[in-house]
């Protein structure tokens, strides 16, 4: 076992590529136009890169296994055995991809937010039958890869405590069975791992486990100190630094400082709101602290006198201290220094993961070189205060008055289908939108384009029967970037890509000034959609805590005023498209449940005003008028009371691919609901039967006058082929259930 920790490290890094190299090689891979062979040599490219990148930057401690051709959650499942034996294949990789992508007559895992991020993990399912067993190929390949481009690396590894807390009881788990009853089988495969390991040479092991910084029980508190306890006294094993982010660690800190592991990492970004006293730092003075103070969540640069002063006073607390990054760089984009395009005043407040690593590098020199923990300097700069105005939503009619409104003027049928807004974008508009935007193209072309696929997602929908239609978005790069293309106070990246999962990547915009919308953004297309059917077309805009989330903010507003700013943008929206005769509007909030503090005693005042912010930009229309909302992806069930106030004439939600879940705690629902019944995220098309079983199960708990029929989600991600066939087993399905209620 090595004793010293490298000055300087990220707790991981983007592995897509920086032009989403891993993101086509997948897609190919899927599709079957490249090999097996052909993937693995992109994945190795990737990886080598980023090693000597990382080294270039001068960075000492390089973290290795934080590459992955799905998601890390995904990949500790695999690493420790816990693959549901329908999964398993011949071919690991199929297996692997099965669990993740679902396969013919099979359905994928659950798929979350990983905590209250935008990056989405797959649930692992754990039941008192799973049984484990180590597969260490992943992590040491990695490791002999690196030793073999003459570089030392850290595997980095979800820690056994997260993982189980993360996962779900398989579904035949018996009734009070929790994952983690099962935590000392999955540490002694830990054990087994940290050996072969050790054997290899490794010196230090970076076990991440981020769901102690969520409160926490007495009973889950006593798991992470046995398991650390247990691993921490193995004699054959590399030193471990068990990493922490995403806030502080409260009770969990005296857990791990008195836990026998050698490091302990500490988010000193979300962290330390209250400053280093009141982390208690003081209570690793034996450990070595891998101090994060250099954001890995947003892309703004890092204040080095504020971030060295923190650095000082934890050393004085805590004694040997490593520079780095609050939390892995997988968040943020790449490289800042490719935006040509930004403004430069703003890209020189900005830095992306390139920039972030060199500013751990620096901040790690200069810590080696100044004495003591005071630091000369200015006084911080007092900024004015800001009032802003305050914002009342009017009420608007009780919803069984707005329902009897709406049911006369829109004259839906019972179980009405709709989709949720975006249709499959295809190669052809991605070539266009290119081309427009390197000026090959004109606008009136690519406007042409546009107007003849909505033309034809119109003509679709009518054609398999649909009830309420959408236009498709074919103009829409990104349901967010495309409105912060349309508003002020947003700039947008060329290169600025983020994982979402798998394949999946946004380009979040960067929100650094005060948002107004200059005119009307979605009202052309939803009025030309409309004038080509005399069916129902939803207008369909993304809500403010979306727009907000999904997007790197500001830091020197509060997060509320920034929210409220975008719903005043997205109010004048909702009035315009009423006024254009568009009779439902949606407005999505799929990011309602990510951004829910970590901490119960925060998550009242958050819900409180997110709440009112959407109510602020909806309630401004006439009870004729139908407005919805959709959620996906988030453990929605965990705020239904939430989702209830936005007071939503109709809300959606993802339920398919959670094998219906939230259909548990729906029973005090009180209006409009379309629990999914199509996962979109999996290529496989679900059949007419199927459908049917889902919508009778959702019937139990919503009665049929409330309960609309829907996919999980938008539809960009897959085929047109995929598409019509699942949509047409979606009509089939309600169409059956209507008729026996007829």
């Amino acid at each position: 076992m090595t004793s010293s920790f490298p000055a300087s490290t990220v707790l991981g890094y983007p592995r897509i590529g920086p032009d989403r190299e891993l993101k086509r090689a997948l897609e190919s891979y899927w599709e079957g136009r490249s090999s097996r062979a052909d993937l693995e040599e992109t994945a190795r490219r990737l990886r080598e890169d980023t090693w000597r990148r990382l080294a270039a930057l001068g960075l000492e401690g390089l973290p290795s296994n934080t590459f992955s051709y799905y998601d890390q959650v995904l990949d500790t499942a695999v690493l420790l055995g816990a693959v549901p034996a329908r999964y398993r294949h011949d071919d690991d990789l199929e297996t692997y991809f099965a669990m993740a992508r679902g396969a013919e007559g099979i359905a994928p895992l659950r798929m979350t937010k990983w905590f209250d991020t935008n990056y989405h993990y797959i649930v692992p399912e754990i039941g008192p039958d799973t049984v484990f067993s180590l597969d260490a190929a992943k992590p040491l390949a990695e490791v002999r890869e690196a030793l073999a481009l003459g570089l030392e690396t850290r595997p980095v590894l979800v820690g056994p405590v997260t993982f189980l807390l993360l996962s779900q009881a398989a579904p035949d788990s018996p009734e009070g069975f929790a994952p983690l009853d099962r935590l000392d089988d999955v540490a002694e495969v830990y054990a087994r791992l940290l050996a072969e390991l050790a054997a290899e040479g490794v010196g230090w092991v970076q076990l991440d486990e981020p769901a102690l910084v969520a409160d926490r029980t007495p009973a889950e508190l006593a798991a992470a100190e046995a398991a650390y306890g247990r691993l921490g006294r193995l004699e054959n094993r590399p030193a471990l630094l068990v990493a922490s982010y995403f806030g502080d660690l409260g009770d969990a800190l005296p857990v791990l400082a008195g836990a026998p592991v050698e490091a302990v990492g500490l988010d000193l970004v979300r962290g330390s709101a209250h400053g280093v006293d009141a982390l208690g730092v003081e209570a690793l003075a034996g450990k070595t602290v891998v101090a994060g103070v250099v954001s890995g969540r947003d892309v703004w640069r890092t204040d080095r006198d504020r971030a060295l002063a923190t650095l000082l006073a934890v050393r004085e607390r805590a004694g040997r201290v490593v520079v780095s990054t609050s939390c892995s760089l997988l968040h943020v984009p790449y490289d800042v220094g490719r935006e040509t395009g930004l403004d430069p005043a703003l890209r020189e407040r900005l830095a992306f993961a390139e920039q972030k690593v060199a500013e751990v590098a620096e901040l790690a020199a200069l810590l080696a070189v100044t004495p003591g923990h005071h630091l000369p300097g200015q006084p911080a700069a007092q900024e004015r205060p800001r009032t802003f105005p305050a914002r009342t939503a009017e009420g608007r009619a009780p919803y069984p008055v707005r329902a009897a409104a709406q049911a006369e003027h829109l004259k839906l049928p019972l179980l009405p289908v709709t989709t949720i807004g975006s249709f499959p974008q295809t190669g052809e508009l991605r070539r266009a939108r290119a081309a427009l935007a390197a000026g090959e193209i004109g606008e009136a072309a690519y406007e042409n384009m546009v107007r003849a696929e909505i033309e034809q997602v119109i003509a679709l929908q009518e054609r398999l029967g649909l009830d309420v239609l959408v236009h498709g978005e074919p103009e829409r790069n990104d349901m967010v970037q495309y409105f912060a293309e349309h508003l002020d106070g947003f700039a947008v990246t060329r290169h600025g890509w983020v994982q979402s999962y798998g394949s999946r990547c946004t380009r979040p915009p960067i929100l650094h000034g005060d948002v107004r919308r200059p005119g009307p953004i979605t009202v052309r297309w939803a009025q030309y959609a409309q004038s080509l059917t005399s069916t129902p077309v939803k207008g369909m805009l993304t809500g403010p805590v979306t727009i907000v989330a999904w997007s790197f903010v500001r830091d020197d507003l509060p997060l509320r005023e920034v929210v409220f700013q975008v719903a005043d943008a997205v109010r004048e929206e909702v009035g315009d498209l009423e006024e254009a005769g568009i009779r439902v509007i949606q407005v999505d909030e799929p990011a309602l449940r990510e951004l829910v503090p970590l901490r119960r005693a925060e998550q009242g005042a958050y819900l409180e005003w997110a709440v009112a912010a959407y109510r602020w930009a909806t309630s401004g229309v006439s009870e004729h008028t139908q407005i919805h909302t959709h959620l996906c992806y988030s453990d929605a069930d965990q705020i239904l009371a939430a989702i209830d106030a936005l007071d939503a004439d109709v809300t959606s939600i993802e339920s398919a691919r959670s094998r219906g879940r939230v259909l548990g705690v729906v029973g005090g629902f009180s209006r409009g609901l379309g629990p999914g019944v199509y996962d979109i995220h999996s290529p496989r098309v679900p059949g007419a039967d199927e459908v049917e079983h889902l919508l009778t199960e959702a019937l139990r708990t919503v009665p049929a006058e409330r309960l609309w029929v829907n996919p999980d989600c938008g539809l960009k991600t897959r085929s047109y082929e995929q598409v019509e066939a699942a949509l047409a087993n979606v009509v089939e399905a309600a169409a059956r259930l209507r008729e026996r209620r007829s």
